[in-house]
């Protein structure tokens, strides 16, 4: 009793003395000094009942009144918003209300309390809806901290501290009561002397006080606004029927509100966690709260962060995807970015490792991307045809589950690449606004990446200057060496019987020949200039591995679909699936594997090569694999692979690499047939 008294009269000493400082400050705008004065009334009434045990009621009333004024100071921070349209769009007038209505149920239920004695009417009038009060006074007080200018949070940062402290000790208070079935008697003695730590606080903030209470209420403050008092009137009702439980439950009752309160906890949890509920959420307040569904200040500033995030060059493509689908809420997208020849083909996927196709350069509804840069709604298309003027998508393309929108990245009217958004979480429908956003975004994308793809072209170009300084050299070494063996031909005639010359003359051949094989071995042979032709890939890939026998591990070679052709340069394919199996057996060990399988997938031949051997991680084969001169091998130059999908490309097809480390690799070539067979 002594404790309690002597807590709460400390605190209505301090908060009649700010509000008696606050009044003679001149600082009249800000108002502090009623609900400095409101907290020392109930601070006062609070000792006294701690001293004589009787007054429940009257200080529950002015507890009230008390977080009431202190809502209402923060109100009238929220009434100083910039633009009449942020007020209208908000709803301030509906927020007002619903303040006044809190306030009226908190009064009506103590009403009832005194007039209706029970555990029911105490229960909702002590300890719920205090809860509620606390709730929203923590939910003002936040974003006001969070939407206020950076210039003004100096001044507002300690009467923020001080008021989330206050709400958060209630709530701390009353919910512990709520699950305790009562007032910690502890906690509430200490109360007291905890509001009046506060005082100091506010005091501080009122010297700081700047001349009006600037604040823009954003998308994003109504969102955790809402999600925050959903949580928190979710918990209260979960409290109070794990309370009933308790009540009801008899022997058993602590061990099923427990459970309760469990399962209660962890389906919040999946709930807040949950894209699609977060996503639908957005939607919801968007439609419903404001003239736009998008806080276009904040999305720019989000979409550009994400472009331009991470090291320099790495993951340029997948960083741009997820910049695009989270404007919409897509939880998936692929890039097809244009090639050397003409066509769009899969070159990076953000969530979506199952989507696969290209779209030729010649195909009607490139064309019409082309000429009318639109985005396409695919749904919408299925409804109505007639709008892309006979130029429907592939069939691949509408045939994937959840494709939705189809997003052209135009660099100087230049259709650059097409982007592939997976459906809404959020059930987005597509309209002008979300149109205009992603025209806008997707030339920003464009830039970027052609500006990575610039970047990219000008190292390989260095690479090749490298290269050809490099051949410079060693064409002078070569003629070094010719002159060298003329010289020694020459002699030949007259020394050619002496045994010194022929010991000298056999050593310089050695040393010679194993130069130049030093050289050859850097240096890529030309390729003959042979045409291109139908060709067996059955006889073709027996005499790779025929090539392949000399070594101790000797791949094996299965024919699931005979006689399948396609039309290519046949030394050139040759050398590709010769190199490739070549590296499969340098990087397998002489007990491991190395196998070559032909097959065939609808207008598709699949030759796959798979090994046991060291693998490779995700990283090296997205940034190393097939770039050119790098190599991780001693004497390799890096232009195998290199050259390897660039003629696989160049006859329509496409190489894809699966690997882990340590188990082995698999790569499949896909070339289209030339005759069904």
């Amino acid at each position: 009793m002594l404790v309690a008294t002597a807590s709460y009269g400390l605190a209505a000493v301090a908060f009649a003395g700010l509000a008696l400082a606050c009044r003679r400050s001149g600082h009249t705008e800000l108002r502090l000094h009623y609900p400095a004065a409101a907290t020392s009334v109930w601070a006062l009434l609070a000792a006294t009942q701690a001293w004589i045990g009787a007054g429940r009621e009257l200080v529950a009333l002015a507890e009230t009144v008390r977080d009431l004024a202190w809502l209402w100071l923060l109100w009238q921070g929220i009434q100083h918003l910039r633009g009449a349209a942020t007020i209208d769009t908000l709803g301030l007038v509906g927020l007002r209300r619903g303040l006044f209505a809190l306030g009226a149920a908190m009064l009506l239920a103590q009403g009832m309390a005194l007039l209706v004695p029970g555990r029911l009417t105490s229960h909702l009038a002590y300890e719920i809806l205090p809860t509620l009060l606390a709730i929203a006074g923590m939910v003002l007080v936040e974003q006001y901290y969070r939407n206020s200018r950076l210039q003004d949070r100096w001044g507002i940062k300690f009467l923020c501290l001080a008021l989330g402290g206050l709400f958060a000790y209630d709530f701390y208070l009353y919910s512990e009561a709520m699950l305790l079935a009562g007032v910690a008697p502890d906690t509430w003695a200490a109360r007291g002397a905890v509001n009046a730590l506060l005082a100091p606080l506010l005091w501080v903030s009122l010297r700081r006080r700047p001349g009006n209470w600037p604040m823009a209420i954003s998308h994003r403050m109504a969102f955790h606004s809402v999600a925050l008092v959903g949580a928190g009137i979710y918990l209260i009702l979960m409290a109070a029927a794990g309370y009933y439980l308790r009540i009801v439950g008899g022997n058993w009752g602590a061990v099923l509100q427990t459970v309760f309160l469990f399962g209660a906890a962890a389906l919040l949890m999946v709930t807040v966690f949950s894209g699609i509920a977060r996503a639908r959420l957005r939607v919801f307040l968007s439609k419903h709260f404001f003239h736009y569904r998008y806080d276009y200040r904040e999305e720019w500033l989000r979409f550009t962060s994400l472009l331009t995030e991470g090291e320099p060059g790495v993951r340029v493509h997948e960083r741009s995807l997820e910049a695009m689908a989270r404007l919409v809420e897509s939880p998936a997208a692929v890039l097809l970015l244009k090639q050397d020849d003409g066509n769009f083909r899969r070159t990076a996927h953000w969530n979506w490792s199952d989507f696969n196709g290209q779209l030729s350069a010649e195909h009607p509804f490139v064309r019409f991307l082309e000429k009318r840069q639109w985005i396409v709604d695919l749904h919408e298309c299925e409804e109505q045809p007639e709008l892309l003027d006979e130029a429907m998508p592939p069939a691949w393309l509408v045939g994937t589950a959840h494709t939705w929108l189809v997003v052209p990245l135009f660099w100087h009217d230049v259709l650059l690449g097409v982007m592939v958004l997976a459906d809404s979480l959020g059930k987005i429908k597509f309209d002008w606004e979300i149109s205009d956003l992603l025209k806008t975004a997707a030339r920003q994308a464009a830039a970027h990446l052609a500006q990575a793809r610039a970047a990219e072209a000008l190292t390989v170009a260095r690479q090749f200057e490298s290269f050809n300084r490099a051949a410079a050299f060693v064409v002078h070494d070569i003629k070094n060496l010719v002159a060298q063996l003329t010289l020694l031909l020459a002699n030949a005639q007259r020394h050619k019987h002496k045994p010194e010359f022929q010991e000298d003359m056999l050593a310089t051949i050695e040393s010679s020949i194993a130069r130049m094989n030093r050289m050859l071995v850097k240096l890529h042979d030309k390729p003959e200039a042979t045409g291109a032709g139908a060709i067996k890939l059955d006889a073709m890939l027996e005499e790779v591995i025929r090539s392949k026998n000399a070594f101790s591990l000797k791949p094996v070679l299965e024919i699931h679909s005979p006689e399948l052709q396609v039309r290519a340069d046949r030394e050139k394919l040759t050398r590709v699936v010769g190199h490739i199996v070549q590296n499969a057996i340098e990087a397998t060990p002489y007990m491991g594997k190395v196998g070559v399988t032909l097959a065939r997938q609808e207008g598709w031949a699949e030759v796959v090569v798979t090994d046991t051997g060291v693998g490779m991680d995700e990283a090296f084969i997205r940034e190393r694999l097939f770039r050119p001169f790098d190599s991780t091998k001693g004497t390799g130059m890096g232009i195998g692979a290199y050259e390897c999908k660039a003629y696989v490309q160049e006859l329509g097809g496409d190489i894809t690499v699966d690997s882990q480390l340590g188990q082995g690799s698999r790569f499949t070539l896909r070339l289209p047939l030339l005759t069904a067979t």
